[in-house]
Formats: structure tokens, C-alpha cells, sequence
């Protein structure tokens, strides 16, 4: 399958819509929706967010909201080895090689990562300042100074496709 798709997500703060890439990453997309059409990520909370000088990133995609959830399989990642990841992306989040789920990012500002994170779509710009709103509130810093649960809601209302 090639070419793109559309998809909203309506958060708690405001609408990111996405287009998604079919043609580098069919199995991701299909995946993704597939999983916004059974509702999987509808009210669910993104339980991470990262805001620091090489990485600003929302993490949704968890329904447990504990950062090890997801849909109960895996898949391999659609790497070319040349994945960079500027304000806009959408990525997949894993632990490890070929371990992609349902967990996803969506990068704020240009990040500076390994080519390890399987790129699917792109955001708009009202998707860009919906998360720098949420990112403005702080992180409890559970995790790290600069990481963890968003102190500003960032909760996933619906996600649509078409």
C-alpha cells in the first residue's frame, strides 16, 4: 500500500492532525489504524512526555497509562537507517529492536535521536502548538529531570481516520 492517509486526533487540548506515510511504513500505519478504528486509544491518557535540549516528545498510545501497555502483539520496525525526527513527527516508541506496538511520539521541536524509531507520519502546525501548550505546564519529572507524566492533561478524547 503507498500514498497517505489523514487521521485526528482530538486531545483534551485541542485537534493534531496527522498525515500518516504508507509508503515507508505500511505495516505501522495499518496498524494505527486499525487500532483507531477499534477505539483502542480513545480516552486514554498520554502517561509521558520528554522536554529537554535534545528531546521534546509526547508519549501516548498505552490505554494502562504505565508506558508497558499495548495492544498484545508486536511488529518490526520500518527503518532506513537515515530517520531524523524535527518538530512534527510522529514515531513509533519501543524498547528495543522490532518491539512496535501501539505506543507512539509526537516530536515538538527538532530532536536529536538515533535512527531507531520507526517515522509514520507528520503533524501540522496547530498539532505542533497544541503540545507545546501541554509542555508549557511542566512534567512531574518522575522519571527524570525533564521526563514524565505531563502536568497539564494530555488526554486522547478520540483518534479518526478518513
Amino acid at each position: 500500500m503507498s500514498g497517505t492517509a489523514t487521521a485526528v486526533i482530538t486531545m483534551s487540548t485541542g485537534k493534531i492532525t496527522i498525515t500518516l506515510d504508507r509508503t515507508d511504513a505500511p505495516c505501522t500505519v495499518n496498524s494505527f489504524i486499525s487500532l483507531a478504528e477499534q477505539k483502542f486509544y480513545d480516552n486514554t491518557e498520554c502517561p509521558r512526555m520528554t522536554v529537554v535540549a535534545s528531546l521534546s516528545m509526547l508519549q501516548c498510545g498505552d490505554p494502562t497509562g504505565t508506558q508497558t501497555g499495548g495492544p498484545g502483539y508486536t511488529f518490526p520496525d520500518e527503518l532506513s537507517g537515515d530517520e531524523t525526527y524535527p518538530a512534527g513527527t510522529v514515531a513509533m516508541a519501543n524498547s528495543g529492536p522490532n518491539t512496535n506496538g501501539s505506543q507512539f511520539f509526537l516530536v515538538f521541536k527538532d530532536s536529536d535521536l538515533q535512527p531507531s524509531y520507526t517515522v509514520f507520519g507528520k503533524m501540522d502546525q496547530a498539532g505542533i502548538d497544541v503540545l507545546t501548550k501541554i509542555a508549557a505546564g511542566g512534567v512531574d519529572n518522575r522519571n527524570a529531570e525533564g521526563d514524565g507524566k505531563p502536568k497539564t492533561a494530555a488526554k486522547i478524547v478520540s483518534v479518526t481516520v478518513g
